[in-house]
């Protein structure tokens, strides 16, 4: 074989194998929201000098067409929290705040919601959280997902659809009055941005401030997106 037939045989070859690469499909994303520290800067009841709270947190997907498709739910809690008290939400495993994971869509997108509540009835919010428990991480999937693409969703209603999917009901939004709500925040992540910026980390920093009648209150909670080659698909229910 001549030098030229060799040059010309690698050449061909390492053309192949791009092709072969370029053409060799993308691993799915999933994406994990892990709560990550809740810190109580003011309190809302300072006759006790601690507040009781829970959380609850869903991931929810839209496809190409930004139609719903998927949805997981999480809680957490029910904690009791000092005034300056900062608690390490995934260390802690007394108090640890479990991860949940979703796939997201190619071409789609994924919201992450999280609402913080203050609990007046300890009873009733625990009840409640070991029914979210017992789904944790169960995927409930379109034909129960009662949320429209165009509809304005506050992640409270996120959060409540997603339990509403997964056979619990609208009791989160049953169990809140007007003074239960410390806070609640969401973000969207798009699939195609997320490739193409190779970003694999969403840091989200909300502050839940506010006043009921005489009282102020304050919390500062960090939340992670994690997004990583999906290897083994969730459970769907």
């Amino acid at each position: 074989m001549t030098e030229f037939n060799k040059i010309l045989k690698i050449s061909l070859i390492s053309i192949i194998l791009v092709q072969i690469v370029s053409c060799s499909p993308q691993p799915s994303i999933l994406a994990e929201l892990a709560p990550r520290s809740l810190k109580a800067v003011d309190l809302e009841e300072t006759l006790s000098r601690h507040d009781e709270v829970m959380m609850a947190y869903s991931l929810t997907s839209y496809d190409a067409s930004n139609k719903a498709i998927s949805v997981v739910n999480g809680g957490w809690g029910v904690v009791s929290i000092q005034k300056g008290e900062q608690l390490d939400l995934q260390k802690a495993s007394s108090i640890k705040a479990q991860p949940i994971h979703l796939e997201l869509p190619r071409n789609g997108r994924i919201v992450a919601s999280l609402v913080l509540i203050e609990v007046d009835d300890y009873n009733r919010a625990k009840q409640m959280l070991d029914k979210v428990r017992r789904i944790h991480n169960i995927v409930s999937g379109p034909a129960a997902l009662v949320v429209t693409a165009t509809e304005v969703l506050t992640p409270l209603k996120y959060v409540a659809a997603g339990l509403a999917a997964s056979g619990i009901g609208l009791q989160l939004i049953d169990h809140l009055d007007d003074d239960d709500l410390l806070g609640q925040s969401s973000i969207e992540l798009n699939e195609a941005e997320l490739r193409k910026r190779k970003q694999r980390l969403v840091h989200v920093p909300a502050v839940f401030s506010g006043r009921n009648m005489r009282d102020s209150f304050e919390y500062r909670l960090d939340y992670d997106v994690v997004l990583k080659a999906m290897k083994i698909r969730p459970v769907r229910q």
